[in-house]
């Protein structure tokens, strides 16, 4: 293995994505993460690899990553890999980048890479941004995204030309948004948040010539400080925002009858086939639970059908649920800025609009 200095950035070339498999089923944050870098690793003209530890993973499903967009696989079969422990993970991820040297790889911003990504980094001696909600490394192409995103006069700035991954993530609670890069180390690494990047339609002839090479892993219980004695399942009742196809969002216009407003907007979800979401303002006054929140500190959503009732439109939340396909808007501010980004606009008061929603539904249905 050549020395491995995280400063010489020439050495590194090459995408990476960590895919998270748990009891040999890849994530579906892993398919979100491929087809971004498929975008990065176009944008570089280098490869796109993804990354599987394991113990004993069909190659069906690893072979469905190239379905994705991977252009290979890094497979690390280790019967001390099959159940997840940071120590067994960051050895055999780092001694792998290592070896390879890819100048970006990217995680999930799950329970699991919230906890693997910055170990690695840190032995890596590289950077890390955390909880990412974009991702370039054309120069035009974050100009555009800033044009949408940001009060900067993007046309009147002078930007340096690079292909530095540019990360973008919410900070101070939401209240900005972050663009950092890592110019003088390798590799770049970033956390992403499950459900911002939209996963691309499979291609199987792409997961049909996806390369898949066995790494001779070397691998020790003497390099594992923890023992996993046993894997305890706890079934807990969360709302599904993500994988939603409809979501009834409730904002700060519900405070003048919050059990009312909750009822209703529970209500036109059950006829409409969906799920309940939140502002922050309504998770903030402990009115519904945080699993409900959308925005940049919450969940990103792209249903086909959202529904806000007397949400604003704050930029924070904006950017948790504009890219839905029908955004129908309730508020009785008529020039809320949820209006900008609605496919439809109701300038009521949802307390009475939203039963005549239902009741409309109902009726549409029963006639069918």
């Amino acid at each position: 293995m050549a020395e491995f200095n995280s400063k010489d950035t020439a050495a590194f070339k090459g995408v990476w994505v960590f895919c998270e498999q748990r009891e040999g089923v890849i994530m579906s944050t892993s398919y979100q993460l491929l087809s971004e870098g498929r975008k990065l690793a176009n944008d570089l003209g280098v490869e796109l690899a993804g990354v599987v530890l394991g113990s004993g993973v069909k190659e069906e499903y690893l072979k469905s990553l190239g379905g994705y967009g991977a252009d290979k696989v890094y497979y690390c079969d280790h019967e001390l890999l099959g159940t997840y422990t940071t120590d067994a993970y960051t050895k055999v991820i780092c001694e792998l980048v290592e070896d390879k040297k890819p100048e970006i790889f990217l995680i999930g911003a799950t329970n699991i890479g919230r906890d693997l990504g910055p170990r690695c980094a840190a032995r890596l001696h590289t950077g890390l941004t955390a909880d990412c909600t974009h991702l370039d490394v054309d120069v035009a192409k974050y100009k555009e995204f800033l044009k949408t995103t940001s009060t900067i006069d993007v046309d009147n700035t002078v930007f340096e030309e690079n292909t530095n991954l540019k990360m973008t993530r919410p900070a101070f609670g939401g209240h900005l948004m972050a663009t950092i890069i890592c110019p003088r180390f390798r590799p770049q690494m970033s956390t992403v948040r499950p459900g911002v990047m939209q996963t691309q339609p499979f291609d199987q002839a792409g997961a049909d010539k996806t390369v898949i090479e066995n790494v001779n892993v070397s691998l020790s219980k003497d390099d594992i400080n923890v023992e996993v004695v046993e894997v305890v399942k706890a079934a807990k009742q969360l709302v599904d925002l993500i994988g939603a196809d409809v979501v009834v969002t409730v904002g700060r216009g519900i405070s003048k009858d919050v059990e009312t407003g909750l009822k209703l907007a529970e209500e036109l979800a059950g006829v409409l086939g969906g799920v309940v979401g939140s502002s922050r303002a309504c998770v903030d006054a402990g009115w519904i639970t945080a699993d409900h929140q959308v925005g940049q500190t919450g969940k990103t959503v792209h249903p086909r059908i959202y529904v806000a009732l007397g949400v604003s439109g704050a930029i924070q939340h904006l950017a948790g649920m504009q890219d839905s396909e029908c955004i129908i808007a309730v508020n009785k501010n008529d020039t809320a800025p949820i209006f900008d980004v609605a496919t439809y606009g109701i300038a009521g008061d949802l307390f009475k609009v939203t039963p005549m929603l239902i009741e409309a539904i109902r009726n549409l249905k029963a006639s069918k």
